[in-house]
């Protein structure tokens, strides 16, 4: 049986956790594929297209670890508290989700057993592992159209109640990239997106930050390295801010 995770780099050197909810589309063989067709198991719906391939490559590229989800989020999104009715949609955007419909408590909580919690633990553990406090970057891909409409930004920068890594990002974004990038953007918290945020950073008073790539950006391998190798700039300069606004704080 597939696990529910995988860990990429653990013994990384840098202090650098990069998460990655919306990794696979796999759905087991089982599950008859949520009674949804073969065109719609492969659409954004069902995962986030390229994310996988973009935190791979930041991986490599910031030698940081990378935790990654290894099914469908339309089985369980693991960007979501067990208390959300999104955590496991009936629909998604303009798709119904049969195998989703009226699921009682009992099957509900066997999706949380068997796909959340083993992820949510994974995560744990990984910052534990740490000597240092890691940073926690979540990476995840959206659609150029939801719901018919065009969506312009490119990037993404999305943060909850802890927005030194979004603000530094966003303050050096202009130096490092031409593309249209911007706050809470294409989501904000309000839309219930920063779970991860919540539950492992701003919980445990990590440094976080959410990065939301629009996946025509990042249809190819080619794309995926560019966007990684900016990413990586965006990234480093971002953490080299923070340390430095950090050590002026603690010197007055």
């Amino acid at each position: 049986m597939l696990s529910p995770v995988s860990i990429t780099n653990p013994e990384a050197g840098n202090p650098i956790l990069l998460i990655c909810e919306h990794a696979s589309l796999y759905i087991p063989p089982e599950l008859d594929g949520l009674g949804l067709s073969a065109e719609e198991q492969k659409s954004h719906i069902a995962w986030d297209p390229g994310a996988l391939s973009v935190a791979s490559k930041l991986s490599d590229a910031l030698d940081a670890t990378l935790v990654s989800a290894n099914y469908s989020r339309l089985l369980y999104d693991c960007n979501r508290s067990p208390a959300s009715e999104d955590a496991i949609p009936a629909k998604s955007e303009l798709f119904e989700v049969p195998g989703n419909k009226d699921l009682s408590e009992e099957q509900r909580a066997e999706r949380v057993l068997r796909f959340y919690e083993p992820f949510r633990d994974a995560v744990a553990a990984t910052i534990n592992s740490f000597s240092a406090p890691p940073t926690l970057i979540t990476v995840h891909s959206f659609t150029p159209v939801y719901f018919g409409k065009k969506r312009a930004v490119e990037l993404g920068i999305l943060h909850d109640r802890d927005t030194r890594v979004a603000d530094a990002m966003l303050a050096a974004s202009h130096e490092i990239s031409d593309l249209d990038i911007r706050r809470n953007e294409p989501y904000k918290p309000d839309d219930g997106v920063t779970h991860t945020l919540r539950y492992h950073g701003i919980a445990n008073n990590l440094k976080n930050v959410m990065l939301e790539i629009r996946n025509d950006l990042i249809s190819s391998e080619v794309q995926c390295q560019k966007m990684a190798e900016m990413l990586y700039s965006l990234t480093e300069e971002a953490l080299r801010r923070c340390e430095a606004e950090q050590k002026m704080e603690g010197g007055t």
